[in-house]
């Protein structure tokens, strides 16, 4: 009883503020239409329901499935297996993952089709399996993280030359997407069991990170690949955003129920599949615990369908519209002060993101206080989504000239920072991307963007949920100079071990 109050509460803590600022902008600047309102109330019912319940089953059924399979690659020590183990898993998990579906959703709405929704999810999926595969792969055989970095990113850099500028931004968001609720604790168990399997301690504790991050550049590597090859297919110019119909509470509901039911179970039953086959070939768990990962299954299932449902019926029109709104005031401060709220409510609220700030005073034994890393961490993203609002406002911002400088910068710190906040850093940014990220704040930076003269939304409004992955980054490794230094000044010997890491 005590972990479904946790859940609920942590679900609560996700949905409750947007949902509190949306309602005050109702009943002062924005009044939204009656039934459009309901709508979005009754979403963020399911929302509040689905969440817990989603919660609770990957922790007692998907994150369980990551560990054993964590302990099951690392024992096999078989460069094949653990290949092949890595993408399928990978593959499968991924296209559970929530916050995947509606980004591609979305960008096969605002596409007209031309990017189907398919194709994202299918190339996403893929990029993420292949990509779990070599960061599974770089713990077993102490691969350095930051080399592997500075390899993958590259080759992002070179294919972004390439690639077409809305797929870019795309690219970019698909990576923050993939990895949310479902795949993290998934990743992380898979990261932690592996590294758990090391006689060096220290080793361990350092490789139990960064294998997010790692798994993160499979999207955008497939996506900007996906774009190269299929470049000519995209006609932009044609492209013409709409608003999403407002006069109808209950019809919404009932055409996204079985679109999304069809969805969960195709992407719940290979996770099963799998699960039933490592148990006979590996995993051998006693009745009481099989039977507990099955029931984190159906609990997976049950949440997921409810979570998506308040979502894709609720949620994302009511985003589109007061973005839309605001745009059309033609006040540009004002819509740089609401994103900036939006950004700041939504990693404050974040529960994955007070999990990151204790991590880092406990790492440094209080030398980086929790509330100097919270700050930097809700200003940031505040001021990324506020960025993200003035490209819209002057399109000749691209997205590229945030995260081409932004990223490289990234690497360079990597060479300069203690390698465990390395991979806690790019672990971190996928815990900024949460839910809210891939729905409400994309969804109301594409209504901004249909409401700019001389935007366009699938080039301008896509990125913005890369900005916030972004912020993370940079924070975590300075964090990490900060706690380095402080170190040297006062030349404690129990850190030294984390210097040299």
């Amino acid at each position: 009883m005590n972990i479904i109050k946790e859940k609920f509460k942590e679900g609560l803590s996700v949905v409750l503020p947007i949902a509190v600022l949306v309602l005050v902008l109702n009943f002062t600047i924005i009044p939204l239409e009656k039934a459009l309102l309901i709508r979005f109330i009754l979403g963020v019912i399911l929302m509040l329901l689905g969440l817990p319940i989603f919660l609770l089953g990957v922790d007692i059924g998907v994150t369980q499935i990551g560990n054993l399979t964590g302990h099951t690659l690392a024992r096999s020590n078989k460069f094949l297996f653990i290949l092949l183990a890595g993408i399928i898993m990978g593959f499968i998990i991924s296209l559970a993952e929530p916050g995947l579906h509606v980004l591609s959703g979305q960008v096969d709405f605002v596409s007209a089709g031309q990017i189907s929704r398919t194709s994202i999810l299918l190339t996403t999926a893929l990029g993420i399996g292949i990509l779990l595969a070599i960061a599974a792969l770089r713990i077993v055989y102490n691969i350095a993280l930051d080399k592997l970095l500075f390899i993958l990113y590259g080759i992002i850099f070179i294919l972004a030359i390439f690639a077409s500028s809305e797929f870019l931004a795309i690219s970019f968001d698909a990576a923050a997407a993939t990895t949310g609720a479902m795949t993290v604790p998934f990743f992380l168990a898979i990261a932690a069991g592996i590294a758990a399997m090391k006689k060096d301690t220290q080793a361990a504790e350092r490789d139990s990170f960064g294998l997010v991050g790692v798994t993160a550049t499979g999207a955008v590597l497939a996506v900007l690949i996906m774009s190269i090859l299929g470049k000519s297919s995209i006609d932009v110019a044609e492209l013409e955003y709409t608003l999403p119909h407002t006069d109808s509470i209950i019809g919404p509901f009932i055409v996204q129920i079985p679109l999304v039911l069809k969805d969960v179970f195709l992407s719940i039953l290979p996770i099963l599949a799998i699960f039933l086959v490592f148990q006979k070939i590996s995993f051998h768990l006693e009745k009481k615990a099989f039977r507990a990962i099955l029931k984190g299954l159906i609990y997976t299932l049950i949440g997921l369908i409810l979570l998506l449902v308040g979502v894709n019926a609720g949620f994302l029109d009511v985003g589109s519209i007061v973005g839309y709104e605001l745009a059309s005031m033609d006040n540009a401060p004002l819509l740089l002060i609401i994103g900036f709220i939006i950004g700041f409510l939504t990693i404050l609220a974040e529960p994955s993101v007070h999990v990151l700030t204790h991590q880092i005073e406990d790492i440094t034994s209080g030398s980086v206080r929790r509330v100097l890393v919270l700050a930097a961490l809700t200003i940031g993203v505040g001021l990324s989504i506020s960025l993200s609002m003035l490209r819209i406002i002057i399109p000749k911002i691209q997205f590229w000239h945030y995260i081409i400088p932004g990223y490289l910068l990234v690497l360079i710190l990597t060479r300069f920072t203690p390698k465990l906040f390395v991979g806690i850093a790019f672990d971190a940014g996928t815990v900024a991307s949460g839910l809210m990220a891939t729905t409400f704040i994309l969804s109301f930076a594409q209504g901004a963007a249909g409401a700019v003269e001389g935007a366009n939304v699938l080039v301008d409004a896509f990125g913005i949920v890369a900005m916030v992955t972004l912020v993370p980054l940079l924070t975590v490794q300075v964090l990490g100079l900060i706690f380095k230094m402080k170190s040297r000044e006062r030349s404690l010997e129990k850190y030294e071990g984390y210097e040299g890491l």
